[in-house]
């Protein structure tokens, strides 16, 4: 099978856990405030440990072995730009489309971790894209380690674009709908990563941290305050949420 060809399987495989993920709104109807609240935060959470060991740690780790320097100096650069990109993004869009302020975190969520996933499909392509100077068996085995270690982690992603959304006033399906399309971007980078393995593994350090910054910016500006609003009776469930999230993803970014 060419090299390609697996890689288009893999991020479809990596979609679709994206898709199992955002399907657990599906089972929640009218969830009280506080419930809302901590899913958010559980959100946030997931978000803020993804920002850190599956983007910067790797981002870092590649950059060291790519180029001379401080590996940390693109990592930072990479994030500061993600997430003046995102800011500049929003601003736009709320001048320019005329949406409502209310759905500014909803927006700002579904396109962090779009951005998130591209750079991730990326990594996938470009592991597989390496099959085609070396077919070996350590080589393809590497390559699905990647891939099986992305889709670990998308079930709790496409779970906190799912789960916000809701909060945020849309429907189950709706919710859903868009929680599953923040994965669609995977076959395609993936495609791209491995046909173009040499020049994306190059910049991929500067991608990945860049996904990080927009992820940083949406949970400091949109996640982590909304949801400790509301006054509730419980006002540490939220944080405890936060926590739990960031607990889960560390553990399932480390598992492999």
């Amino acid at each position: 099978m060419p090299f390609w060809v697996m890689a288009l399987l893999a991020t479809l495989g990596t979609w679709s856990i994206t898709a199992l993920g955002a399907a657990v709104v599906l089972f929640f109807r009218k969830p009280k405030d506080r419930v809302l609240n901590a899913m958010l935060g559980f959100a946030a959470g997931v978000m803020l440990a993804a920002s850190v060991w599956s983007l910067l740690e790797p981002a870092m780790a590649q950059a060291a072995l790519l180029f001379r320097g401080p590996a940390w100096l693109m990592a930072a650069a990479g994030l500061l730009c993600g997430a003046v990109f995102l800011w500049g993004s929003d601003l736009l869009l709320l001048r320019f489309l005329r949406k409502e302020k209310s759905t500014r975190a909803a927006r700002m969520l579904v396109l962090s971790i779009t951005l998130h996933n591209i750079p991730e499909g990326l990594a996938v392509g470009v592991a597989f894209g390496a099959l085609a100077a070396d077919p070996s068996k350590q080589v393809l085995l590497g390559a699905i380690s990647v891939a099986v270690g992305i889709g670990m982690q998308n079930f709790p992603e496409g779970a906190a674009v799912s789960l916000p959304l809701q909060r945020e006033g849309f429907s189950r399906k709706r919710s859903f709908f868009w929680g599953q399309l923040s994965g669609a971007v995977e076959p395609v980078a993936g495609l791209l990563g491995a046909l173009l393995s040499g020049w994306v593994r190059l910049t991929l350090p500067f991608l990945l941290s860049f996904a990080a910054g927009a992820m940083l910016l949406v949970c400091a500006r949109e996640l982590i305050p909304a949801c400790h609003m509301g006054g509730e009776k419980r006002p540490y469930l939220p944080t405890a949420a936060v926590l739990v999230g960031f607990a889960l993803m560390m553990a399932m970014d480390n598992a492999l």
